[in-house]
């Protein structure tokens, strides 16, 4: 599931096993942290980082993962059509649900503010 993040520490220099690789997996299997990019941060860094004279190509490394992560985010959202997906959404409606959706300024408001939210809590804060 990290692959891409443990390649990148690696290729920056940061001294990583594969120890760590499997901590981190474990963390995150037991829950630790979800949905939450600040603290996903923080606990691999915790995990994955033994001396403190990493930390900088730690941050840099983590970054850089993170970046092509938003990339494919983007590229994938290109692919999907937004009226395939409200479709899609709307067949797992009940009418209650649907005639609630209305009443909060419809389906479109309702994807793009939960869009914006994910978006949002997704990037690292204070230039990680």
């Amino acid at each position: 599931m990290f692959i891409g993040l443990f390649e990148t520490l690696k290729r920056a220099g940061v001294p990583v096993s594969l120890r760590e690789l499997l901590d981190l997996h474990a963390v995150v299997e037991r829950g630790v942290v979800f949905a939450d990019m600040e603290a996903f941060y923080q606990v691999a860094r915790t995990v994955m980082v033994k001396d403190e004279r990493h930390f900088d190509r730690f941050d840099r490394a983590f970054a850089a993962w993170f970046k092509g992560l938003e990339d494919m985010d983007a590229a994938i959202e290109a692919l999907i059509p937004d009226e395939w997906l409200r479709r899609e959404f709307e067949k797992q409606l009940t009418d209650e649900e649907k005639a609630k959706i209305e009443s909060l300024g419809g389906l479109a408001e309702l994807i793009e503010t939960f869009k914006n939210a994910w978006r949002s809590k997704r990037a690292p804060r204070g230039g990680q």
